[in-house]
């Protein structure tokens, strides 16, 4: 099975903190990721990821619409980030925002609605390799949960 990871601006000398933990959210179990997201020092994020093979090696989910999660937030917009194998550079991404309401819900990404970041490669579902969600681009508190990831149908 694969398994969450943190990261945060840090590693491109940023100054933006975070923390990850699994625990008990308003009644379900969830990968919770708290932290504060600054603009120091040309930081801004702060990140939990998913690989979607345990081995690292690409997934082919052409055949689903998009990824659902179960999220449950601050109230603050987060986004949704893709890796695909087509991707060699650690800035470039498919993205997605997305309000995460104090209540769990069940938040849908179509893939045709990711917008490419710092590249001209088009989303192949074919190549998935991650999924990550994160709280970048202005200074706030971060605190969201993910209580469940899939495919859509």
């Amino acid at each position: 099975s694969t398994t969450w990871r943190m990261f945060t601006d840090t590693v491109m000398g940023g100054v933006s903190e975070g923390t990850m933990s699994r625990e008990l959210v308003s009644g379900r179990q969830a990968i919770r990721m708290r932290g504060n997201v600054s603009l120091e020092n040309n930081g801004g994020f702060v990140q939990i990821s998913l690989d979607l093979d345990p081995d690292g090696e690409a997934v082919d989910a052409s055949s689903w619409r998009g990824i659902e999660l179960d999220v449950f937030g601050n109230g603050e917009t987060y986004a949704m980030h893709l890796r695909t194998a087509d991707l060699n550079r650690p800035w470039q991404s498919y993205r997605q925002r997305f309000r995460a309401d104090p209540e769990w819900r069940t938040a849908k990404f179509p893939f045709e609605d990711f917008v490419a970041h710092r590249t001209d490669v088009e989303l192949n579902a074919r190549r998935l390799k991650r999924i990550g969600i994160v709280a970048i681009g202005c200074p706030f508190v971060a605190d969201v949960s993910v209580g469940g990831v899939r495919y859509m149908q």
